[in-house]
């Protein structure tokens, strides 16, 4: 079996005969004194060559696709291919160019500038690419309410509370939502609510490879972005501005449901519900509070811990250990809105020697429809 080196080539020293053979042919036909047999000759030898050349490159393509496999599955993450490849290096360019005061290559500008995103600040660049963790650092954070809400990325955002209008005022069959609408108005303007996340560099990882550099610095982003979309939606005492972004707070003071226990709560306020939010409810709580339940439901028995938990709770189940009081409803009338682009600025830390990159964001939440949500409450009978 060839080597790929042997078939590189066997496949130059033919392309070069074939394009000898190219030349030769076009200059004797342009020659009048050149007989028919010659150029007949001469276009045999090239048909000839041009197979043989096809014969080569598809032997050649086929072992250099199987050592590449080969290469790959022995070292998937040290090995990074053509276009996820030239991401990755441009990304780390960006972090290293930002943070060490100089400008980036016009090639990794442009890798960058092909990305889809709103401005070309650079900063925004770094979050759409998900890329397979290449080290372990500190669990980072995620919010499982991005599954389960509606996001969106668009400058002053303006959105209807209820998607679908009829003639007739009275269509709206639930007497809350009404009277919600009439009081609050039928639409949600977004505002700019500003924060920073702070990925801090070692000099260990700045200079590493940039799989593991863009790794580490996106993971952090993601997780100081996730941490604040967290904090503001179950905030007990949130920040001035933000109360309305959090399921507990006041000025929302959505419906409590109480039971004598957790699951007696919850099962309430899902049947609470007016049926058009009960249909898509999902329930919101800490897994420590699913765990009780399962052992009161239980009564020592292991069968039910099997079970998934929307056969337990008769609903789908979103885990947050920040979901104090189980929060229950169509979660669909949840809207988080970043307005305009993520920009980066970058820092150093004189204590620790360490460097920073920040993103700026500008985001806002709001609870479309509170009579769309109950709180589970328990209060013990006597």
């Amino acid at each position: 079996m060839p080597t790929l080196y042997d078939l590189k080539e066997k496949l130059a020293t033919v392309g070069n005969q074939l394009k000898n053979v190219e030349e030769q042919l076009v200059d004797k036909a342009a020659n009048p004194a050149v007989t028919k047999e010659e150029i007949e000759e001469l276009k045999n030898k090239k048909a000839d060559l041009q197979q043989r050349f096809e014969l080569l490159k598809e032997q050649h393509d086929k072992v250099e696709k199987e050592q590449q496999a080969k290469i790959k599955q022995e070292n998937p993450i040290s090995v990074v291919e053509n276009e996820e490849g030239k991401l990755i290096a441009a990304k780390a360019e960006l972090i290293r160019a930002a943070i060490q005061n100089r400008p980036m290559s016009e090639e990794a500008m442009n890798v960058l500038r092909a990305l889809p995103a709103p401005q070309p600040s650079g900063g925004e660049k770094l979050l759409p690419t998900t890329m397979t963790d290449a080290l372990v650092y500190e669990p980072f954070a995620r919010n499982p309410l991005r599954d389960v809400i509606r996001m969106s990325n668009i400058r002053g955002l303006e959105v209807p509370k209820i998607a679908y209008t009829l003639d007739d005022d009275a269509f709206i069959g639930d007497d809350e939502t009404a009277k919600e609408l009439a009081l609050t108005g039928d639409k949600v303007s977004f505002g700019r609510h500003k924060f920073k996340v702070k990925a801090t560099i070692s000099d260990t990882v700045l200079h590493g490879s940039d799989l593991n550099l863009v790794n580490y610095v996106e993971n952090a982003l993601r997780s100081g972005l996730a941490a604040k979309e967290k904090k503001v939606s179950f905030a007990t005492t949130p920040a001035t501005g933000e109360e309305h972004m959090s399921f507990y707070s006041t000025q929302n003071n959505i419906k409590e449901v109480s039971g004598a226990d957790l699951y007696e709560a919850i099962t309430q306020a899902i049947a609470d519900l007016h049926e058009d939010f009960r249909e898509n409810a999902r329930v919101c709580m800490t897994y420590a509070d699913y765990v009780r339940i399962l052992q009161t439901l239980s009564n020592g028995s292991a069968v039910l811990f099997n079970a998934p938990p929307e056969s337990i709770i008769g609903k789908p189940v979103v885990f947050s250990d920040s979901a104090t009081t189980p929060i229950v409803g169509d979660f669909n009338y949840v809207h988080l809105n970043y307005d305009g682009p993520l920009v980066y600025d970058t820092d150093k830390d004189v204590n620790t020697g360490d460097y920073l990159f920040v993103i700026t964001a500008w985001i806002d939440q709001h609870i479309l429809l509170k009579s769309a949500f109950r709180r589970a409450k328990v209060v013990p009978v006597g």
